[in-house]
């Protein structure tokens, strides 16, 4: 870990890392101790966790929290159709221990953004569309009602959709690609509230954010 995080430092021009994301959960016990020093360092100042079960998050906050760490971030899937998080506890847990959760996926790739339907299915050969296109027609009332509730606030179907995880208490990270996607997050953040504008987050990919945001790094499947 230490190795990765030298040339990670090396490749990004700095000599630290705000936030460090540990995206496997695969032996929390193993590699969770070799956080420590590099914690210590300075080289690391916080750390995160992506796809961790409540059991994973618990044993890393616990064995950092014994060095004087703990972790900082989690961040899983979480949606409208996907709220594995909330009923496994982690929600509760992050909230109990002052953890900010980032929620990923809170449009499933664009199926709750009101633009697809069974007429207008996402497009055929992609992953997307192999996943979403065959519940479409079962999606149709809920993308409607999102419709409908965000058109009597001016909003859009998926701005709803974000501002219910606002108000679940996550931060949404948000896919963007066009000038028109920022629009909408803001839209989101509105709907929930203005006291809750600083929880979004947007950015167009992890490699983008990195690029443009060059101390957010993570540990990803070993590599």
């Amino acid at each position: 870990m230490a190795d990765m995080l030298e040339q990670s430092l090396a490749r990004l021009g700095t000599d630290y890392i705000d936030l460090y994301w540990i995206h496997n959960p695969a032996d929390v016990a193993r590699w969770t101790p070799h956080l420590i020093p590099l914690l210590k360092s300075g080289k690391v100042r916080h750390v995160g966790v992506s796809n961790h079960r409540l059991s994973e998050i618990e044993l890393a906050n616990r064995i950092l929290g014994e060095a004087g760490f703990r972790v900082e971030a989690v961040q899983n899937h979480y949606s409208l159709l996907y709220r594995s998080s909330e009923d496994a506890g982690i929600l509760d847990y992050c909230r109990d221990h002052g953890i900010p959760f980032f929620a990923y996926m809170v449009l499933e790739q664009g199926a709750l953004s009101g633009k697809y339907s069974p007429k207008n299915p996402l497009p055929e050969g992609s992953n997307r569309a192999q996943t979403y296109n065959g519940m479409l027609p079962q999606l149709k009332a809920l993308t409607d009602k999102l419709a409908s509730i965000g058109q009597r606030q001016g909003a859009a179907a998926a701005d709803v959709a974000i501002a219910w995880a606002i108000a679940k208490g996550t931060t949404p990270i948000i896919g963007v690609t066009r000038p028109d996607y920022i629009d909408g997050l803001v839209r989101g953040c509105y709907e929930h509230g203005a006291s809750r504008r600083r929880h979004c987050a947007a950015g167009s990919s992890r490699r983008h954010r990195q690029r443009e945001h060059p101390r957010l790094v993570g540990k990803r499947d070993g590599v």
